[in-house]
């Protein structure tokens, strides 16, 4: 039986607040005082914080800067966050709601389907500055003996992609060509990444 399309949700107004949710309790690690470690990123948008927020909540529709995705999810915590083919047919990341105040604060979990990471959490925190909006991107939870630099490198060319698009209205032809190779490719893609495949995290 082919699957119901699932209804976009509706992205939250500037001034809506979530009702904050605790992140997963972090396990501690034997031998260490500090139980995780943090990647945090920040850049400087020449534009106001209602039209950052808009672009990183945006849902039903690619977010152009965080890899062609499409954001699903009802933003109230505790309830399940998807970046989705376009298509519907694949998931690239599956988490949880943490916290959501607009326009300030974006919280959820995730787990990267694609590979094995543990499951972190994902911060983004718009604050007004006088050239614009300053955005920090806080992922939290890793195991001190993990190695993220593949994902900070990530973070590193969304955020820059993010800048470009939300000041411009546009990407870079590099950031499209690279979105093109993803969809010829989707077909092989690990077979976990399918929707009817991919399980919400507690």
């Amino acid at each position: 039986m082919p699957r119901k399309p699932r209804e976009p949700s509706k992205p939250i107004a500037p001034n809506q607040t979530c009702t904050r949710k605790n992140p997963p309790e972090e396990k501690k690690l034997a031998n260490s005082s500090e139980q995780t470690k943090e990647l945090r990123q920040a850049i400087t948008i020449a534009a106001p914080i209602e039209q950052v927020w808009a672009e990183i909540t945006k849902v039903g529709a690619k977010q152009r800067a965080v890899l062609d995705s499409v954001l699903d999810t009802s933003f109230t915590p505790g309830d399940p966050i998807y970046y989705r083919s376009e298509d519907g047919k694949r998931v690239f990341v599956v988490g949880r709601v943490v916290e959501c105040t607009a326009p300030t604060v974006f919280s959820h979990t995730q787990l990267l389907t694609m590979r094995d990471d543990p499951l972190t959490t994902v911060t983004w925190q718009l604050e007004e500055v006088p050239e614009g909006t300053r955005l920090t991107l806080i992922h939290s939870g890793w195991p001190l003996d993990s190695d993220p630099a593949k994902v900070d490198k990530t973070w590193a060319g969304i955020l820059a992609t993010l800048k470009l698009l939300v000041e411009t209205g546009d990407i870079s032809r590099a950031d499209k060509a690279k979105y093109a190779l993803m969809r010829i490719f989707m077909f092989a893609m690990p077979g976990k990444t399918k929707t009817e495949n991919v399980a919400v995290p507690d």
